[in-house]
């Protein structure tokens, strides 16, 4: 499949700015809902596997790209290299990961410019953006890790994973039942080197807050029942 990598493509965030507003059919302004993301290392594999597991076959089927059994995706899990890649991931306040993303970062040699993402929401939190907040993240960071092109590779029937592509001003072309999304992405900049590092401390400080949250809610939890049972116990021993 060829490519025309002379054009440049706008970033992510901006072609998706012009998507809601394209020659100023659009000129209202909405203040973007924040979504905190953070960077997944080892200690999250058991989180991402049970949020893989819990897809359906068909929402597994268009994540892998194949009918991905239960082994597939435990294999896909015990392989993440969380060294070499970036994994972002969007919790919700029972520490239950909602959403994530792979950033694959290419191992061939002539091609270390290059990056591959792929994205996975549970079915439940879908229609409120998190596939592409994830998208414009990875997009960040790729940027500020020198990567030029960013590539998706996903089936043709996966229309909102190429949604989040095309608004963000990606080359589609398809070839048959697979379809290729190529972005070229702008050098890094100051401001997006700082943003990222806004972005970083969101998703960590978020994370430790539900945290401490699920926490206390156990021991509230557990407070409770050892009040019941005392409570039992007295009302058995009056009798």
């Amino acid at each position: 499949m060829q490519h025309n990598t002379q054009t440049p493509v706008p970033s992510a965030v901006d072609g998706i700015a012009r998507a809601h507003g394209r020659d100023g059919a659009d000129k209202r302004r909405t203040t973007p809902v924040i979504v905190p993301i953070r960077s997944l290392g080892p200690e999250h594999r058991e989180r991402i596997s049970r949020h893989l597991m819990a897809l359906s076959p068909h929402d597994r089927y268009l994540r892998f790209g194949y009918a991905a059994a239960d082994e597939h995706v435990r294999r896909y899990v015990d392989s993440l290299d969380f060294t070499r890649d970036e994994i972002f991931g969007i919790y919700n306040r029972r520490l239950e990961l909602i959403a994530m993303a792979h950033l694959a970062f290419s191992i061939d040699p002539s091609l270390t410019s290059c990056a591959e993402f792929g994205v996975s929401v549970s079915e439940h939190v879908r229609g409120r953006g998190y596939g592409a907040r994830l998208f414009e993240r990875a997009v960040m960071h790729a940027r500020n890790e020198g990567v030029q092109s960013l590539f998706i590779h996903a089936l043709s029937e996966n229309t909102a994973m190429l949604k989040i592509a095309r608004n963000a001003g990606a080359t589609v072309e398809r070839d048959g039942s697979e379809s290729e999304a190529f972005l070229r992405l702008p050098a890094a900049t100051l401001d997006s080197r700082v943003n990222e590092l806004v972005q970083q401390h969101l998703g960590l400080t978020d994370y430790h807050l539900k945290a401490q949250a699920h926490q206390f809610r156990g021991f509230l939890q557990g407070l409770q029942e050892v009040r019941q049972g005392v409570q039992g116990a007295r009302q058995k021993s009056g009798r």
